[in-house]
């Protein structure tokens, strides 16, 4: 992790998740990189209105102001724009006052390999491309998409994981996909007791477990984790001794058997949900933000969307 950060939890963002920048995305689509850069310098005195991510930034900047010592959350910005055209991006930020200070312009690049420099410890895009690119250099990282329908939630910052292939590895649900649900419930019976090797939000977990415990002295704690599952009994037994393996707490474990999860995250009032699966996300994107993690088996070539061969 870069010096000076190892004690944060560090986050990297993309400016178009941040921000709304679909007007001047279409100027790119329609008329490419250079007519962007003078549409963006042309309004650059123009504010952007706040993106998919904004609430869960400014609820993760606010952390900071309730913990004493130095900030123990960072922001960071990375974008394929340019420093040029990232000036408008920068006076957003300055104007709806978020602490960040830290950025990375890569001039149409894919701006994922500074995530690792940074020690990010997530890395949220609208970029498809670019999360791939994260995840398979081994950086929690996830597609961006908003909700149908948003909804007003309190101060408190609530995530919401799907379990094999996010905060799991992948092996149990290779099994389901390739074997089908008796197989896989058979195996998940036998290996009760051996924890499940880590998936690529492990770490990220962990961090915000740590974070937790930084409000160790409060009444109320303004971080919650949810595993939000479509396993059921009797594969429950081999997550929960997993992260009790791992001496990680997770404040609500919701165990679906199958049902859509839509309307439990929207219970659960999620700020952002991270699943592998597309038709987890199409439920849970009716009510919640979510973050598409193209990791697995289920998002290999050997399967469609619908989990078959």
């Amino acid at each position: 992790m870069a010096s000076g950060l190892s004690n944060k939890l560090v986050i990297a963002i993309s400016s178009r998740a941040l921000f709304n920048l679909d007007a001047s995305h279409q100027v790119f689509v329609n008329k490419g990189l250079e007519a962007y850069a003078q549409y963006q310098i042309e309004h650059e005195d123009e504010l952007l209105e706040p993106g998919d991510a904004f609430p869960m930034v400014q609820k993760l900047l606010r952390l900071n102001e309730n913990l004493p010592g130095d900030p123990k959350v960072e922001v960071i910005l990375l974008s394929r724009n340019s420093g040029d055209t990232g000036l408008r991006v920068f006076n957003s930020i300055e104007h709806y006052q978020l602490n960040i200070t830290r950025a990375a312009f890569c001039s149409g690049l894919s701006p994922y390999r500074y995530a690792s420099a940074f020690g990010c410890h997530l890395f949220l895009s609208t970029e498809a491309e670019d999360v791939r690119s994260a995840l398979s250099h081994g950086i929690a990282a996830a597609t961006l998409m908003a909700p149908k329908h948003r909804s007003e939630n309190n101060n408190e910052l609530r995530f919401a994981f799907d379990g094999d292939a996010v905060l799991f590895s992948d092996e149990a649900e290779q099994i389901f996909k390739r074997q089908g649900l008796s197989a896989f419930t058979k195996s998940e019976k036998a290996a009760a007791k051996t924890p499940l090797t880590g998936g690529p939000f492990k770490a990220f977990l962990d961090a915000l477990h740590k974070l937790q415990a930084e409000f160790a002295d409060s009444d109320d704690c303004p971080i919650r984790t949810a595993l939000v599952t479509a396993r059921s009994a009797p594969a429950h037994e081999r997550v929960i001794r997993t992260l009790r393996a791992w001496n990680i707490r997770i404040d609500e474990s919701l165990f679906l058997g199958g049902l859509a999860k839509g309307e439990f995250l929207k219970a659960y009032g999620a700020d952002v949900f991270f699943d592998d699966q597309l038709a987890h996300i199409d439920s849970a994107s009716e009510h919640v933000a979510t973050g598409h993690v193209p990791h697995g088996i289920a998002n290999s070539p050997e399967f469609s969307q619908s989990g078959k061969p």
